[in-house]
Formats: structure tokens, C-alpha cells, sequence
């Protein structure tokens, strides 16, 4: 291994061990849990599909930075391992969401626009507060790069649930919330692989 290599994995090191790091995953942990019920709840009462994609995510991701928390101080190895199997669960999620989606085009009522739009404001500015929070720790392992993706897809679909929002109260028409929860899904397909391939390089790494 290069010189350049033992650096970075003394630079990884010192971030995996930072305490300020681990305090930030417990807060979005707190925060991603607290949405979730928030979300899910209200996405059935407004009989929105992509609120509920986003409540789901939600849920994924609390259960992500409490992943990452368990394996903060293994070896990299181990969060490699890890980080795979957060991807294939990012995987299954992107999968779900564009199959309900879809479903839902025959067989759900036009979605509550009103509902969708402050609760994707709320949702925005936690995941905006996440991400700021998580962007010092962006590029570190496929552990820490999974952290980091979770949280911007997050903002990115706050953003596309609320002109989502708009669009339905506009229109009065089921299609934009079905469209930005098959974007969501395949939001979390693309993050899935971009996390795979790197954990994967990571794993054949550390065995040469």
C-alpha cells in the first residue's frame, strides 16, 4: 500500500473516531425516527405516494445511522460489509416505491396537495439541517458516503414532493405525485450502486 493510501486511512481513522461524528449520526438518527412516524402518518391520511416513499426513506435512514453508529470503530472490512447491505436495502426500498407507485395510478384517489406541501417543508428543512451537518464527512469510506447520499436524495426529494404539491393542487390530478415517487425510487436505485461499487473496492482492497 502507497504512502498516499496509509494517509488517507489515518485521515479516515481520526473521522470514524471524531465524538463530534458520532453526535451527528445520534441526532439524525433522532431526527430521521421522529419524521418517519410524522411522514407515514400523514401520508396515508392524504393518500400520497410520495410522502409515503419518503417516510419509508426516512425510516431506512434512521435505521442506516444506527448501523453506521454500530460500526463506527470496526475495521474497514466490516463497515464494507455493512455498507453492502445498506445498499441492497436502498436497493429493495427503490424497488418498492416505484412498484407502489405504479400500482397506485388504478387504484388510489388524487392525493391531499396541501398535506403533501407542508409536510415536504418540514421534511426538507430537517434533512437540510442533516446534510449540513453530515457534509465535513462526505467522503470518507462507503460507510460514511451511504450517510452522506441518504441525507442529499433526502433533500432532493423534499424539494420534489413540494413542487409535487404544487403541481397536484394545480391540477387536481394524481400524476405528479406518482412520477416523483418513481423518481425517488430510482433515486435510491442509483445511490444503491454508486455505495455497492465502492464498498466492493474497499473489500478487494483490504484482502490484497
Amino acid at each position: 500500500m502507497s504512502a498516499s493510501c496509509d494517509h488517507h486511512s489515518h485521515e479516515q481513522d481520526e473521522k470514524l473516531t471524531d465524538s463530534k461524528y458520532r453526535q451527528i449520526l445520534w441526532v439524525a438518527l433522532v431526527l430521521n425516527a421522529a419524521m418517519f412516524f410524522v411522514e407515514f402518518w400523514s401520508g396515508r391520511s392524504a393518500n400520497s405516494n410520495a410522502l409515503l416513499a419518503d417516510s419509508i426513506d426516512f425510516f431506512g435512514d434512521a435505521a442506516n445511522y444506527g448501523l453506521s453508529l454500530f460500526v463506527l470503530a470496526s475495521s474497514l472490512q466490516a463497515r464494507a460489509r455493512v455498507a453492502m447491505a445498506k445498499a441492497l436495502c436502498m436497493a429493495v426500498f427503490g424497488v418498492f416505491v416505484i412498484g407502489r407507485a405504479l400500482w397506485s395510478i388504478q387504484n388510489a384517489p388524487t392525493p391531499e396537495a396541501l398535506t403533501m406541501g407542508w409536510v415536504g417543508l418540514l421534511a426538507l428543512a430537517v434533512n437540510v439541517l442533516v446534510a449540513a451537518l453530515l457534509y465535513g464527512y462526505r467522503t470518507g469510506d462507503a460507510n460514511m458516503r451511504s450517510v452522506w447520499l441518504c441525507s442529499r436524495n433526502d433533500a432532493l426529494g423534499n424539494i420534489a414532493v413540494i413542487a409535487a404539491g404544487a403541481v397536484v393542487w394545480l391540477t387536481a390530478n394524481r400524476w405528479p405525485d406518482v412520477v416523483v415517487a418513481v423518481g425517488m425510487g430510482a433515486l435510491a436505485l442509483s445511490s444503491a450502486w454508486q455505495v455497492l461499487r465502492q464498498a466492493r473496492a474497499e473489500l478487494i482492497g483490504d484482502n490484497q
